[in-house]
């Protein structure tokens, strides 16, 4: 009975038993066939296999895993990216909910920007599933789950220790390592292992990027008998990196600067985020167990950058810094049970930001203060309830949930010498119907809404308005597998935002910018013809606008209109591998009546893999074709020194061009 009930608690917890993942797929993992078309998530299924067809190799790829998804990096590559989601251009992370191993990446009244998500801090060789849903109709998600949300699970025990090096384009240069401490399995199983990474780049820009960066991971779990389990976390991470930052289209075409120039090359920053969490699980019985989770953060973030060069400051130009300074504080107690037809989550939680210091600065060559444009400290609280129950009848499945959100401000302004409180709550009800025809197929109807809030300084401006706008969605689609290896998942959403936020960099504000709309259509396609090749392909289609606008003049700028991505997959068995990976976005409005373009793009990526005894070889090509591409593109006023006037043109900063990297790992 004793392993019986370790066995059950480690399905229902999805701890690890005896070296087992989490979930794991019957047969082979790197099989479509073995995937069931069956309630309440195939689509996690479906991310192992593309796990393990497709792996990743950098902090972006691990976004990029997630259908629908585009990013864009444009500060050197120490910033966070910008994040593309159903019609969302989410900043670093306005409208998208990411967590890692349960603590949140978002960062709320960050100084760069609300919900500020990094996830430099993650090895990706460690990462063993993602999970992810799009839109609000998760009660255990909550703020800034409006768009989607995305979750990331390292492993809780290695197969065995690897090392890593990889060198390429731009000198760049990387080195990982992951060493297996303790691995044992049975009843009473305990795991150790630490992992660090190190990476250096000089990036392709005139003026070197100097981007390196250090990541150090450790996880230890243990079994202490048949009913109790413990996890804990600990990561420490720091990077430093100069920018080109976007530049603009006539300082090209006129010959001030390169494609790979920029106006201000003293942009840039440093950041450091350090984490530490611990997880208690108790087993009641086969089906009842409850999750003690807390975790602790502290961040650190300096970035200087200069968006309208000498629009503001035609001596000293219009550079600032922000910087951001946090402990993060967090709990959530968790209860799960399963009856015979149904299954019951609920959960209750606290998350409080401790700010010590967010700072908008007017500066000089980063070195001189020239003028502080905001001061303050403060604390920023969420409470949190939830409850959800799957109730399964026949073949369908019935999930309403409840979730309930309080948020707390207390901001003070150094600058002013005062100090303000404000609060709210949101009730945020969820909704969602599955039916399941036989093996073939799953059809479902996603309801719910959600939220996402302003950052505290905007907060206590506005006397508490607008702190938590709703979002309110639905989606209808079917998950169907007309024959044992392939899968298509067509759907059709909407989604509506009482209030969009426009973050305003230079002025440390993120306005409240009108009610908006969206609709669209997504297709999902894997398929496996033959054990080795494995095809997918996800197309996204949203249709965005502003609700109080006139027609015309209700664009959403940035929004994406249209993007694919997708690839193809060899595995042989004699060691070889290939993967050849695209990425597609249409041009789409740059601004609100769409004067302005932002140019779409068509890229590739070849990654060539030999493994080897305990020996991997690879060697990877990112964009394969040397397009020239952009990736990040703003439509921004600027005044370049010595014109007499400002231009509004589109900004842009340029994507990769061709570069090559190899590099070789040995297993142990």
């Amino acid at each position: 009975m004793k392993k019986q009930l370790t066995l059950v608690a480690c399905l229902i917890s999805g701890a690890a038993y005896a070296g087992e993942p989490q979930d794991s797929l019957p047969i082979k993992e790197s099989h479509l066939a073995a995937v069931e078309v069956r309630a309440p998530r195939v689509e996690k299924s479906l991310m192992k296999v593309d796990l393990k067809m497709t792996p990743v190799n950098t902090a972006q790829d691990l976004l990029r895993k997630v259908p629908g998804l585009f990013i864009a990096q444009h500060a050197g590559g120490g910033k966070a990216e910008q994040i593309f989601l159903r019609g969302f251009d989410n900043d670093h992370g306005t409208d998208i909910n990411i967590t890692a191993d349960g603590m949140p990446v978002n960062m709320v009244s960050h100084a760069h920007g609300q919900g500020y998500a990094d996830l430099h801090f993650l090895i990706p060789e460690t990462i063993e599933s993602i999970d992810f849903g799009k839109g609000a109709y998760y009660a255990a998600r909550g703020d800034l789950n409006t768009s989607g949300y995305v979750s990331f699970h390292t492993a809780d025990s290695l197969p065995g220790s690897m090392i890593k090096l990889e060198g390429g384009s731009f000198n760049t240069v990387r080195g990982t390592g992951l060493f297996n401490l303790i691995h044992k399995g049975g009843p009473k199983a305990e795991n150790l292992y630490v992992a660090a990474d190190y990476g250096y780049t000089d990036g392709p820009f005139d003026v070197k990027q100097n981007f390196n960066r250090l990541n150090l991971f450790a996880k230890y779990n243990k079994w202490l008998d048949s009913r109790n389990y413990i996890n804990f976390q600990a990561s420490t991470f720091h990077s430093g990196w100069n920018a080109s930052g976007q530049i603009p289209e006539r300082a090209v075409a006129e010959g001030l600067i390169s494609r790979w120039g920029s106006i201000d090359p003293t942009e840039g920053g440093n950041t450091q985020r350090t984490n530490a969490a611990f997880t208690w699980q108790h087993l009641y019985n086969e089906h009842a167990y409850t999750e003690s989770f807390l975790y602790f953060t502290h961040y650190e973030f300096n970035l200087f950058s200069n968006f309208t060069f000498f629009l503001n400051d035609p001596v000293y130009g219009d550079e600032i810094e922000q910087r951001d300074n946090r402990n993060l504080y967090g709990f959530e107690q968790r209860y799960n049970r399963e009856f015979r037809n149904a299954r019951w989550r609920s959960g209750v939680g606290v998350r409080m930001d401790d700010i010590n210091d967010l700072e908008l600065n007017h500066v000089y060559h980063r070195d001189t203060l020239l003028n502080r444009l905001s001061w303050g400290n403060g604390i920023q609280t969420n409470l949190y309830a939830y409850t959800e129950l799957e109730y399964r009848l026949h073949n369908w499945t019935i999930t309403p949930g409840l979730r309930y959100d309080q948020l707390l401000f207390s901001y003070n302004d150094q600058l002013l010498g005062a100090h303000q409180k404000e609060q709210a709550g949101r009730v945020s009800p969820k909704l969602n119907f599955s039916y399941s025809s036989g093996s073939k197929a799953l059809w479902y109807l996603k309801t719910g809404l959600g939220f996402h809030s302003n950052d505290m300084r905007v907060v206590v401006q506005q006397q508490g308005k607008d702190i938590m706008p709703l979002s309110a969605g639905a989606d209808l689609g079917v998950i169907w597998k007309p024959v044992h290896n392939l899968f298509i998942q067509p759907a059709l959403w909407y989604l509506y935002l009482q209030q969009e936020f426009v973050y305003v960099g230079d002025e440390a504000v993120v306005e409240p910018s009108g009610k908006t709309r969206r609709l669209g259509m997504d297709l999902s396609v894997r398929y496996q013809p033959l054990p080795w090749l494995y095809l997918d392909a996800d197309v996204n289609y949203a249709h965005g606008r502003s609700i109080d606008d006139p027609k015309g003049a209700n664009y959403i700028p940035l929004a994406p209109v249209l993007t694919s991505t997708g690839g193809a997959a060899v595995k042989l068995p004699g060691g070889f591998s290939a993967n050849l990976r695209y990425r597609y976005m249409k041009d789409r409005p740059a601004n609100e009546d769409n004067s302005i373009t932002a140019h779409g793009y068509f890229v590739n990526d070849l990654a060539l893999a030999y493994t080897w005894k305990r020996m991997e070889f690879t060697l990877q090509a990112q964009n394969l074709f040397n397009v020239n591409w952009n990736e990040a593109q703003f439509e921004t006023e600027t005044q370049l020194r010595g014109e007499e006037h400002a231009v509004t043109e589109l900004h842009y900063t340029p994507g990769t061009p061709f570069a090559l990297k190899a590099g070789v790992a040995w297993r142990f």
